[in-house]
Protein backbone atom coordinates (compact mmCIF):
# COMPACT_ATOMS: atom_id res chain seq x y z
CA UNK A 1 0.00 0.00 0.00
CA UNK A 2 1.27 3.45 -0.86
CA UNK A 3 1.50 5.34 2.43
CA UNK A 4 1.20 8.65 0.60
CA UNK A 5 -1.99 7.72 -1.22
CA UNK A 6 -4.57 10.38 -0.20
CA UNK A 7 -7.30 7.78 -0.04
CA UNK A 8 -5.50 5.97 2.75
CA UNK A 9 -4.66 9.03 4.87
CA UNK A 10 -6.93 10.24 7.71
CA UNK A 11 -8.87 13.42 7.14
CA UNK A 12 -7.45 16.55 8.76
CA UNK A 13 -9.33 17.62 11.87
CA UNK A 14 -8.95 21.23 12.97
CA UNK A 15 -9.06 21.60 16.75
CA UNK A 16 -9.01 24.87 18.66
CA UNK A 17 -8.47 25.97 22.22
CA UNK A 18 -11.39 27.74 23.99
CA UNK A 19 -9.77 31.14 23.56
CA UNK A 20 -13.11 32.95 23.50
CA UNK A 21 -13.30 32.51 27.31
CA UNK A 22 -10.57 35.10 27.81
CA UNK A 23 -10.46 38.86 27.36
CA UNK A 24 -7.39 40.73 26.17
CA UNK A 25 -5.87 43.06 28.73
CA UNK A 26 -6.66 46.68 28.03
CA UNK A 27 -3.47 48.69 27.47
CA UNK A 28 -2.69 51.99 29.16
CA UNK A 29 -3.15 55.15 27.14
CA UNK A 30 0.26 56.76 27.51
CA UNK A 31 1.35 58.05 24.10
CA UNK A 32 4.10 60.22 25.62
CA UNK A 33 5.67 57.38 27.63
CA UNK A 34 9.34 57.98 28.39
CA UNK A 35 10.52 54.65 29.85
CA UNK A 36 11.58 53.09 26.49
CA UNK A 37 14.43 55.61 26.27
CA UNK A 38 15.64 55.00 29.83
CA UNK A 39 18.63 52.80 30.63
CA UNK A 40 19.20 50.93 33.90
CA UNK A 41 22.44 52.33 35.27
CA UNK A 42 22.45 51.23 38.91
CA UNK A 43 21.10 48.42 41.03
CA UNK A 44 17.79 48.93 42.84
CA UNK A 45 17.16 48.36 46.51
CA UNK A 46 16.86 44.58 46.75
CA UNK A 47 14.43 42.84 49.09
CA UNK A 48 14.40 39.08 49.39
CA UNK A 49 11.05 37.46 50.14
CA UNK A 50 12.44 33.91 50.15
CA UNK A 51 11.57 33.38 53.81
CA UNK A 52 7.95 34.43 53.34
CA UNK A 53 6.56 34.52 49.81
CA UNK A 54 8.97 31.85 48.67
CA UNK A 55 8.48 29.70 51.74
CA UNK A 56 4.68 29.70 51.54
CA UNK A 57 4.91 28.32 47.99
CA UNK A 58 6.91 25.22 48.99
CA UNK A 59 5.37 21.76 49.14
CA UNK A 60 7.39 21.28 52.32
CA UNK A 61 7.92 24.66 54.04
CA UNK A 62 11.37 25.23 55.45
CA UNK A 63 12.18 23.89 58.86
CA UNK A 64 13.56 26.38 61.42
CA UNK A 65 17.09 25.16 60.65
CA UNK A 66 16.53 25.57 56.92
CA UNK A 67 15.12 29.06 57.42
CA UNK A 68 18.23 29.99 59.38
CA UNK A 69 20.47 28.54 56.68
CA UNK A 70 18.62 30.57 54.05
CA UNK A 71 18.83 33.68 56.27
CA UNK A 72 22.59 33.26 56.58
CA UNK A 73 22.92 32.81 52.81
CA UNK A 74 20.93 35.98 52.13
CA UNK A 75 23.20 37.90 54.49
CA UNK A 76 26.28 36.38 52.90
CA UNK A 77 25.36 37.50 49.38
CA UNK A 78 24.68 41.03 50.62
CA UNK A 79 20.89 41.31 50.88
CA UNK A 80 20.06 44.41 52.93
CA UNK A 81 16.27 44.03 53.18
CA UNK A 82 14.77 40.62 53.96
CA UNK A 83 11.14 39.75 54.50
CA UNK A 84 11.43 37.28 57.36
CA UNK A 85 7.86 36.06 57.61
CA UNK A 86 4.22 36.63 58.51
CA UNK A 87 4.66 36.35 62.27
CA UNK A 88 1.01 37.01 63.13
CA UNK A 89 -0.17 34.11 60.97
CA UNK A 90 2.48 31.51 61.81
CA UNK A 91 4.01 30.51 65.11
CA UNK A 92 7.06 29.23 63.23
CA UNK A 93 7.52 32.64 61.64
CA UNK A 94 6.95 34.38 64.97
CA UNK A 95 9.55 32.23 66.69
CA UNK A 96 12.06 32.77 63.86
CA UNK A 97 11.69 36.56 64.05
CA UNK A 98 12.17 36.48 67.81
CA UNK A 99 15.22 34.24 67.45
CA UNK A 100 17.12 36.47 65.03
CA UNK A 101 16.33 39.55 67.18
CA UNK A 102 17.12 38.00 70.57
CA UNK A 103 20.27 36.26 69.32
CA UNK A 104 21.47 39.49 67.68
CA UNK A 105 21.65 37.86 64.24
CA UNK A 106 20.58 40.98 62.32
CA UNK A 107 23.56 43.08 61.13
CA UNK A 108 23.29 46.82 61.66
CA UNK A 109 22.96 47.52 57.94
CA UNK A 110 20.18 44.93 57.39
CA UNK A 111 16.46 45.64 57.75
CA UNK A 112 13.92 42.92 58.41
CA UNK A 113 10.50 43.10 56.82
CA UNK A 114 7.32 41.52 58.19
CA UNK A 115 4.08 40.96 56.32
CA UNK A 116 0.69 41.72 57.82
CA UNK A 117 -2.91 41.95 56.64
CA UNK A 118 -5.10 44.95 57.46
CA UNK A 119 -6.53 43.49 60.71
CA UNK A 120 -6.04 44.86 64.22
CA UNK A 121 -5.32 41.54 65.93
CA UNK A 122 -2.67 40.69 63.33
CA UNK A 123 -1.10 44.14 63.60
CA UNK A 124 -0.68 43.93 67.39
CA UNK A 125 0.78 40.44 67.15
CA UNK A 126 3.24 41.59 64.47
CA UNK A 127 4.40 44.46 66.67
CA UNK A 128 5.03 41.98 69.45
CA UNK A 129 7.15 39.85 67.11
CA UNK A 130 9.47 42.68 66.02
CA UNK A 131 9.97 44.26 69.45
CA UNK A 132 13.64 45.02 69.99
CA UNK A 133 14.66 45.16 66.33
CA UNK A 134 16.71 48.17 65.20
CA UNK A 135 14.90 48.74 61.91
CA UNK A 136 11.70 47.17 60.62
CA UNK A 137 9.67 47.43 57.43
CA UNK A 138 6.03 46.84 58.36
CA UNK A 139 4.48 45.47 55.16
CA UNK A 140 0.74 46.11 55.13
CA UNK A 141 -1.43 44.96 52.26
CA UNK A 142 -4.99 44.56 51.07
CA UNK A 143 -6.38 43.64 47.67
CA UNK A 144 -7.61 46.51 45.52
CA UNK A 145 -8.44 44.91 42.16
CA UNK A 146 -11.82 45.33 40.52
CA UNK A 147 -12.38 41.58 40.49
CA UNK A 148 -11.53 41.01 44.16
CA UNK A 149 -13.61 43.97 45.29
CA UNK A 150 -16.54 42.40 43.48
CA UNK A 151 -16.24 38.65 44.09
CA UNK A 152 -14.17 38.37 47.29
CA UNK A 153 -14.83 41.39 49.51
CA UNK A 154 -18.07 42.82 48.13
CA UNK A 155 -16.77 46.34 48.78
CA UNK A 156 -16.81 49.53 46.79
CA UNK A 157 -13.81 51.82 46.36
CA UNK A 158 -14.45 53.97 49.41
CA UNK A 159 -14.87 50.93 51.64
CA UNK A 160 -11.53 49.52 50.43
CA UNK A 161 -9.83 52.86 51.01
CA UNK A 162 -11.26 52.99 54.53
CA UNK A 163 -9.98 49.47 55.20
CA UNK A 164 -6.49 50.49 54.15
CA UNK A 165 -6.39 53.82 55.96
CA UNK A 166 -7.87 52.42 59.17
CA UNK A 167 -5.25 49.70 59.16
CA UNK A 168 -2.52 52.27 58.53
CA UNK A 169 -3.71 54.27 61.51
CA UNK A 170 -3.59 51.13 63.64
CA UNK A 171 -0.07 50.34 62.49
CA UNK A 172 0.95 53.90 63.30
CA UNK A 173 -0.58 53.67 66.77
CA UNK A 174 0.71 50.19 67.69
CA UNK A 175 4.22 50.80 66.40
CA UNK A 176 4.60 54.04 68.38
CA UNK A 177 5.96 52.19 71.45
CA UNK A 178 8.49 50.50 69.19
CA UNK A 179 9.64 53.85 67.82
CA UNK A 180 9.78 55.26 71.33
CA UNK A 181 12.06 52.36 72.27
CA UNK A 182 14.43 53.16 69.40
CA UNK A 183 13.14 51.00 66.55
CA UNK A 184 12.98 52.70 63.16
CA UNK A 185 9.71 51.65 61.55
CA UNK A 186 9.14 52.04 57.80
CA UNK A 187 5.67 51.42 56.41
CA UNK A 188 5.34 49.46 53.20
CA UNK A 189 1.89 49.44 51.65
CA UNK A 190 0.90 47.08 48.83
CA UNK A 191 -2.31 47.51 46.87
CA UNK A 192 -2.39 43.79 46.14
CA UNK A 193 -3.23 42.88 42.52
CA UNK A 194 -2.10 46.33 41.47
CA UNK A 195 -1.97 45.34 37.79
CA UNK A 196 -5.70 44.52 37.89
CA UNK A 197 -6.58 47.74 39.73
CA UNK A 198 -7.81 50.87 37.98
CA UNK A 199 -4.84 53.22 37.86
CA UNK A 200 -6.69 56.22 39.23
CA UNK A 201 -7.92 54.13 42.15
CA UNK A 202 -4.41 52.79 42.81
CA UNK A 203 -3.15 56.36 43.07
CA UNK A 204 -6.11 57.38 45.21
CA UNK A 205 -5.70 54.63 47.79
CA UNK A 206 -1.91 54.95 47.99
CA UNK A 207 -2.21 58.70 48.44
CA UNK A 208 -4.77 58.16 51.20
CA UNK A 209 -2.45 55.74 53.01
CA UNK A 210 0.45 58.20 52.70
CA UNK A 211 -1.62 60.98 54.22
CA UNK A 212 -2.41 58.84 57.27
CA UNK A 213 1.16 57.59 57.75
CA UNK A 214 2.81 60.96 57.11
CA UNK A 215 6.10 60.13 55.38
CA UNK A 216 8.66 62.85 54.68
CA UNK A 217 11.34 63.30 52.05
CA UNK A 218 13.89 62.20 54.66
CA UNK A 219 11.80 59.32 56.01
CA UNK A 220 10.00 57.87 53.04
CA UNK A 221 7.48 55.05 53.04
CA UNK A 222 7.42 52.22 50.51
CA UNK A 223 4.65 51.82 47.95
CA UNK A 224 4.91 48.30 46.59
CA UNK A 225 3.04 47.85 43.30
CA UNK A 226 2.77 44.11 42.74
CA UNK A 227 2.04 42.24 39.60
CA UNK A 228 0.37 39.70 41.85
CA UNK A 229 -0.78 37.82 38.79
CA UNK A 230 1.06 38.65 35.57
CA UNK A 231 -1.75 39.65 33.23
CA UNK A 232 -0.16 41.42 30.25
CA UNK A 233 3.07 42.06 28.42
CA UNK A 234 5.92 43.75 30.33
CA UNK A 235 5.54 47.02 28.45
CA UNK A 236 2.02 47.44 29.84
CA UNK A 237 3.33 46.99 33.39
CA UNK A 238 5.90 49.71 32.65
CA UNK A 239 3.14 51.97 31.33
CA UNK A 240 1.09 51.36 34.48
CA UNK A 241 4.07 52.29 36.63
CA UNK A 242 5.00 55.42 34.70
CA UNK A 243 1.35 56.56 34.80
CA UNK A 244 1.19 55.92 38.55
CA UNK A 245 4.45 57.74 39.29
CA UNK A 246 3.40 60.75 37.22
CA UNK A 247 0.07 61.08 39.03
CA UNK A 248 1.11 60.23 42.60
CA UNK A 249 1.07 63.33 44.84
CA UNK A 250 4.27 63.76 46.86
CA UNK A 251 6.21 61.19 44.84
CA UNK A 252 9.38 62.37 46.59
CA UNK A 253 8.11 60.92 49.87
CA UNK A 254 7.72 57.38 48.52
CA UNK A 255 10.02 54.56 47.48
CA UNK A 256 8.35 52.80 44.53
CA UNK A 257 8.79 49.04 44.87
CA UNK A 258 8.10 46.21 42.42
CA UNK A 259 6.93 42.69 43.18
CA UNK A 260 6.36 40.72 39.98
CA UNK A 261 5.20 37.19 39.39
CA UNK A 262 5.94 35.05 36.39
CA UNK A 263 2.57 33.77 35.16
CA UNK A 264 3.33 34.78 31.57
CA UNK A 265 7.02 33.91 31.83
CA UNK A 266 8.13 37.55 31.70
CA UNK A 267 8.48 38.49 35.36
CA UNK A 268 12.12 39.52 34.99
CA UNK A 269 11.44 41.57 31.86
CA UNK A 270 8.52 43.29 33.60
CA UNK A 271 10.77 44.16 36.54
CA UNK A 272 13.50 45.53 34.31
CA UNK A 273 11.03 47.69 32.37
CA UNK A 274 9.51 48.73 35.69
CA UNK A 275 12.88 50.06 36.83
CA UNK A 276 13.15 51.94 33.54
CA UNK A 277 9.71 53.41 34.30
CA UNK A 278 11.01 54.91 37.54
CA UNK A 279 10.82 52.27 40.30
CA UNK A 280 13.44 52.22 43.07
CA UNK A 281 13.15 48.82 44.69
CA UNK A 282 12.63 45.16 43.75
CA UNK A 283 11.20 42.29 45.77
CA UNK A 284 11.84 38.73 44.67
CA UNK A 285 13.44 35.41 45.50
CA UNK A 286 16.57 33.48 44.71
CA UNK A 287 16.01 31.62 41.42
CA UNK A 288 12.40 32.85 41.27
CA UNK A 289 10.75 30.46 43.73
CA UNK A 290 7.20 31.53 44.57
CA UNK A 291 3.49 30.96 44.11
CA UNK A 292 2.34 29.39 40.84
CA UNK A 293 5.08 30.10 38.29
CA UNK A 294 7.17 31.98 40.82
CA UNK A 295 8.40 35.44 41.76
CA UNK A 296 10.95 37.68 40.12
CA UNK A 297 14.31 35.88 40.07
CA UNK A 298 16.71 38.18 41.93
CA UNK A 299 19.77 36.19 40.86
CA UNK A 300 19.00 36.62 37.17
CA UNK A 301 18.04 40.27 37.67
CA UNK A 302 21.32 41.03 39.44
CA UNK A 303 23.42 39.08 36.96
CA UNK A 304 21.74 40.80 34.02
CA UNK A 305 22.98 44.09 35.46
CA UNK A 306 26.42 42.65 36.15
CA UNK A 307 26.69 41.53 32.50
CA UNK A 308 26.12 45.17 31.48
CA UNK A 309 28.93 46.51 33.65
CA UNK A 310 26.66 47.58 36.54
CA UNK A 311 27.54 46.78 40.15
CA UNK A 312 24.65 44.50 41.26
CA UNK A 313 25.40 45.16 44.94
CA UNK A 314 24.99 41.45 45.57
CA UNK A 315 27.93 39.06 45.88
CA UNK A 316 27.25 36.04 43.67
CA UNK A 317 30.77 34.78 42.96
CA UNK A 318 30.19 31.34 44.49
CA UNK A 319 27.13 30.39 42.46
CA UNK A 320 27.50 26.61 42.98
CA UNK A 321 27.26 27.12 46.74
CA UNK A 322 24.26 29.44 46.41
CA UNK A 323 22.55 26.83 44.24
CA UNK A 324 23.34 24.03 46.69
CA UNK A 325 21.93 25.88 49.72
CA UNK A 326 18.84 27.05 47.84
CA UNK A 327 18.13 23.51 46.66
CA UNK A 328 18.65 22.13 50.16
CA UNK A 329 16.30 24.64 51.78
CA UNK A 330 13.54 24.70 49.15
CA UNK A 331 13.88 21.10 47.94
CA UNK A 332 13.46 22.45 44.43
CA UNK A 333 16.24 21.68 41.96
CA UNK A 334 17.73 24.57 40.02
CA UNK A 335 17.23 23.78 36.34
CA UNK A 336 20.32 22.98 34.28
CA UNK A 337 19.33 25.84 31.95
CA UNK A 338 18.71 28.38 34.75
CA UNK A 339 20.41 31.63 33.65
CA UNK A 340 23.89 32.13 35.11
CA UNK A 341 23.45 29.28 37.62
CA UNK A 342 22.43 26.10 35.79
CA UNK A 343 24.91 23.32 35.16
CA UNK A 344 24.79 23.76 31.38
CA UNK A 345 24.35 27.53 30.92
CA UNK A 346 27.98 28.10 29.94
CA UNK A 347 28.29 24.85 28.03
CA UNK A 348 28.37 24.49 24.26
CA UNK A 349 27.84 21.18 22.48
CA UNK A 350 27.50 22.66 19.00
CA UNK A 351 30.67 22.43 16.96
CA UNK A 352 30.47 25.97 15.56
CA UNK A 353 29.80 27.41 19.03
CA UNK A 354 32.72 25.49 20.46
CA UNK A 355 35.07 26.75 17.79
CA UNK A 356 33.96 30.35 18.36
CA UNK A 357 34.35 30.05 22.14
CA UNK A 358 37.81 28.54 21.75
CA UNK A 359 38.98 31.34 19.49
CA UNK A 360 37.36 34.03 21.62
CA UNK A 361 38.97 32.69 24.79
CA UNK A 362 42.36 32.73 23.10
CA UNK A 363 41.98 36.42 22.24
CA UNK A 364 40.72 37.40 25.71
CA UNK A 365 43.51 35.48 27.46
CA UNK A 366 46.09 37.11 25.20
CA UNK A 367 44.82 40.69 25.11
CA UNK A 368 42.93 41.07 28.39
CA UNK A 369 40.55 44.01 28.64
CA UNK A 370 36.76 43.77 28.40
CA UNK A 371 35.12 40.36 28.27
CA UNK A 372 34.13 39.56 24.69
CA UNK A 373 33.75 35.87 23.97
CA UNK A 374 31.13 34.52 21.55
CA UNK A 375 28.22 32.70 23.22
CA UNK A 376 29.44 33.53 26.74
CA UNK A 377 27.71 36.70 28.05
CA UNK A 378 29.90 36.68 31.17
CA UNK A 379 33.11 35.05 32.30
CA UNK A 380 32.09 31.77 34.00
CA UNK A 381 34.90 32.27 36.51
CA UNK A 382 33.06 35.33 37.89
CA UNK A 383 30.34 33.07 39.32
CA UNK A 384 32.56 30.22 40.42
CA UNK A 385 32.54 28.37 37.11
CA UNK A 386 35.42 27.00 35.08
CA UNK A 387 36.58 27.78 31.57
CA UNK A 388 36.98 24.07 31.08
CA UNK A 389 33.27 23.42 31.56
CA UNK A 390 32.21 25.76 28.76
CA UNK A 391 32.71 23.09 26.12
CA UNK A 392 31.46 19.53 26.32
CA UNK A 393 31.47 16.98 23.57
CA UNK A 394 28.69 14.85 22.12
CA UNK A 395 27.65 13.75 18.64
CA UNK A 396 26.73 17.36 17.75
CA UNK A 397 30.20 18.65 18.51
CA UNK A 398 33.03 19.34 16.13
CA UNK A 399 36.76 19.63 16.01
CA UNK A 400 36.69 22.92 17.92
CA UNK A 401 35.17 21.22 20.95
CA UNK A 402 37.66 18.39 20.84
CA UNK A 403 40.53 20.84 20.56
CA UNK A 404 39.15 22.88 23.48
CA UNK A 405 38.93 19.82 25.74
CA UNK A 406 42.45 18.65 24.88
CA UNK A 407 43.89 22.12 25.39
CA UNK A 408 42.09 23.03 28.61
CA UNK A 409 42.05 19.69 30.39
CA UNK A 410 45.33 18.18 29.19
CA UNK A 411 47.39 21.06 27.79
CA UNK A 412 47.65 19.46 24.36
CA UNK A 413 47.35 21.64 21.26
CA UNK A 414 46.98 19.70 18.04
CA UNK A 415 47.95 20.82 14.54
CA UNK A 416 44.88 21.25 12.35
CA UNK A 417 45.52 18.21 10.07
CA UNK A 418 45.82 15.96 13.12
CA UNK A 419 42.68 17.46 14.61
CA UNK A 420 40.81 16.80 11.35
CA UNK A 421 41.98 13.18 11.50
CA UNK A 422 41.00 12.72 15.14
CA UNK A 423 37.60 14.42 14.96
CA UNK A 424 35.75 11.64 13.04
CA UNK A 425 37.03 9.11 15.58
CA UNK A 426 35.40 11.05 18.43
CA UNK A 427 32.27 11.60 16.33
CA UNK A 428 31.89 7.87 15.79
CA UNK A 429 32.58 7.10 19.45
CA UNK A 430 30.00 9.62 20.68
CA UNK A 431 27.40 8.21 18.28
CA UNK A 432 28.09 4.73 19.63
CA UNK A 433 27.68 5.98 23.20
CA UNK A 434 24.56 8.00 22.27
CA UNK A 435 25.57 10.75 24.63
CA UNK A 436 28.26 13.01 26.00
CA UNK A 437 31.90 12.01 26.10
CA UNK A 438 33.78 13.02 29.24
CA UNK A 439 37.24 14.59 28.89
CA UNK A 440 38.96 11.41 30.11
CA UNK A 441 37.16 9.40 27.44
CA UNK A 442 38.35 11.81 24.75
CA UNK A 443 41.90 11.64 26.12
CA UNK A 444 41.87 7.85 26.28
CA UNK A 445 40.72 7.71 22.66
CA UNK A 446 43.55 10.09 21.70
CA UNK A 447 46.11 8.00 23.56
CA UNK A 448 44.90 4.80 21.91
CA UNK A 449 44.89 6.31 18.44
CA UNK A 450 48.13 8.34 18.45
CA UNK A 451 50.30 7.51 21.48
CA UNK A 452 49.99 3.90 22.61
CA UNK A 453 49.35 2.62 19.12
CA UNK A 454 48.95 -1.13 18.68
CA UNK A 455 51.47 -2.39 16.14
CA UNK A 456 54.61 -4.46 15.62
CA UNK A 457 57.12 -1.80 16.67
CA UNK A 458 58.15 -0.83 20.19
CA UNK A 459 61.04 1.25 21.55
CA UNK A 460 63.13 -0.56 24.19
CA UNK A 461 66.00 1.86 24.89
CA UNK A 462 68.68 3.93 23.18
CA UNK A 463 72.07 5.62 23.54
CA UNK A 464 73.10 8.94 22.01
CA UNK A 465 76.71 9.98 21.48
CA UNK A 466 78.63 12.64 19.63
CA UNK A 467 80.84 11.43 16.75
CA UNK A 468 82.07 14.74 15.32
CA UNK A 469 81.17 18.33 14.65
CA UNK A 470 77.39 18.64 14.54
CA UNK A 471 77.04 14.88 14.09
CA UNK A 472 75.43 12.53 16.58
CA UNK A 473 75.03 8.76 16.57
CA UNK A 474 72.07 6.81 17.91
CA UNK A 475 72.20 3.17 18.96
CA UNK A 476 68.68 2.00 19.78
CA UNK A 477 66.94 -1.26 20.52
CA UNK A 478 63.44 -1.84 19.20
CA UNK A 479 61.22 -4.89 19.01
CA UNK A 480 59.45 -5.94 15.83
CA UNK A 481 56.91 -8.50 16.84
CA UNK A 482 58.79 -11.00 18.98
CA UNK A 483 62.21 -10.00 17.63
CA UNK A 484 64.59 -7.47 19.18
CA UNK A 485 66.51 -5.45 16.61
CA UNK A 486 69.52 -3.14 16.90
CA UNK A 487 69.12 0.17 15.13
CA UNK A 488 72.12 2.42 14.52
CA UNK A 489 72.41 5.63 12.55
CA UNK A 490 74.02 9.05 12.37
CA UNK A 491 72.62 12.49 11.72
CA UNK A 492 72.58 16.14 12.64
CA UNK A 493 70.75 15.37 15.84
CA UNK A 494 69.15 12.49 17.81
CA UNK A 495 65.96 12.40 15.71
CA UNK A 496 67.86 12.53 12.40
CA UNK A 497 70.16 9.77 13.62
CA UNK A 498 67.31 7.56 14.85
CA UNK A 499 65.39 7.97 11.59
CA UNK A 500 68.52 7.17 9.55
CA UNK A 501 69.00 3.99 11.55
CA UNK A 502 65.37 2.94 11.07
CA UNK A 503 65.56 3.53 7.30
CA UNK A 504 68.70 1.43 6.99
CA UNK A 505 67.50 -1.35 9.28
CA UNK A 506 63.93 -1.60 8.03
CA UNK A 507 64.88 -0.94 4.41
CA UNK A 508 61.97 1.41 3.73
CA UNK A 509 61.63 5.16 3.20
CA UNK A 510 60.84 7.29 6.24
CA UNK A 511 60.66 11.08 6.18
CA UNK A 512 59.71 13.38 9.08
CA UNK A 513 57.67 16.19 7.51
CA UNK A 514 56.10 17.85 10.56
CA UNK A 515 57.45 18.26 14.05
CA UNK A 516 56.44 20.17 17.16
CA UNK A 517 57.42 19.77 20.78
CA UNK A 518 56.39 21.63 23.94
CA UNK A 519 56.13 21.13 27.67
CA UNK A 520 53.15 19.70 29.53
CA UNK A 521 52.71 20.88 33.16
CA UNK A 522 55.50 22.54 35.14
CA UNK A 523 58.08 21.70 37.78
CA UNK A 524 58.62 18.10 38.82
CA UNK A 525 55.52 17.03 36.90
CA UNK A 526 56.77 18.54 33.65
CA UNK A 527 56.76 16.30 30.59
CA UNK A 528 57.51 16.87 26.96
CA UNK A 529 55.03 16.06 24.22
CA UNK A 530 56.22 15.51 20.67
CA UNK A 531 53.80 15.53 17.74
CA UNK A 532 55.19 14.64 14.32
CA UNK A 533 54.22 13.20 10.97
CA UNK A 534 56.06 10.85 8.64
CA UNK A 535 55.48 10.14 4.96
CA UNK A 536 56.11 7.16 2.73
CA UNK A 537 56.96 6.93 -0.99
CA UNK A 538 53.32 7.55 -1.90
CA UNK A 539 53.36 10.77 0.19
CA UNK A 540 50.84 9.36 2.64
CA UNK A 541 51.10 11.14 5.99
CA UNK A 542 50.98 9.39 9.38
CA UNK A 543 50.92 11.24 12.71
CA UNK A 544 52.38 9.92 15.94
CA UNK A 545 52.59 11.39 19.43
CA UNK A 546 55.01 10.68 22.24
CA UNK A 547 55.07 11.88 25.86
CA UNK A 548 57.99 11.58 28.27
CA UNK A 549 60.01 13.59 30.77
CA UNK A 550 62.82 13.31 28.22
CA UNK A 551 62.37 15.31 25.02
CA UNK A 552 64.41 12.74 23.05
CA UNK A 553 62.36 9.83 24.34
CA UNK A 554 59.15 11.67 23.51
CA UNK A 555 60.38 12.22 19.95
CA UNK A 556 61.43 8.59 19.48
CA UNK A 557 58.08 7.35 20.84
CA UNK A 558 56.19 9.61 18.43
CA UNK A 559 58.18 8.14 15.49
CA UNK A 560 57.40 4.58 16.59
CA UNK A 561 53.71 5.49 17.04
CA UNK A 562 53.61 6.97 13.52
CA UNK A 563 55.22 3.83 12.01
CA UNK A 564 52.73 1.60 13.82
CA UNK A 565 49.86 3.73 12.50
CA UNK A 566 51.30 3.35 9.00
CA UNK A 567 51.40 -0.44 9.23
CA UNK A 568 48.04 -0.64 10.95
Amino acid sequence: MNAKNPSTMPASTERRMPFHKYKPFKPVSLPDRTWPDKVISEAPIWCSVDLRDGNQALIEPMTPNEKMKMWDLLLEIGMKEIEVGFPAASQTDFDFVRQIIEENRIPDDVTIQVLCQAREDLITRTCEAVSGAKRVIFHLYNSTSTLQRKVVFNMDRQQVIKLATDATALVKRYTQPLRDAGTEVVLEYSPESYTATELDFAVEICDAVMKVWGPTVEKKMILNLPSTVEMATPNIYADQLEWFIRHLPERDKAIISLHTHNDRGTGIAATELGLMAGADRVEGTLFGNGERTGNCDLITMAMNMFSQGIDPRLYLSDMPRIVAIAEECTKIPVHVRQPYAGELVFTAFSGSHQDAIRKGMAVVNKEGGAWEVPYLPIDPADVGGSYRETVRVNSQSGKGGIAFVLENFFGVSLPRPLLLEFSPIIQKLSEQRSGELKPDEIWNAFVKEFIEVEGPYKLVDYDIRSVGDNVQACDARITVGDNKIEVSGEGSGPIDAFVAGLVETLNEPLNVVEYQEYALNEGKEAQAICILAITDDAHNKYYGVGISQSTVTAAFKSIIAAINRKWR
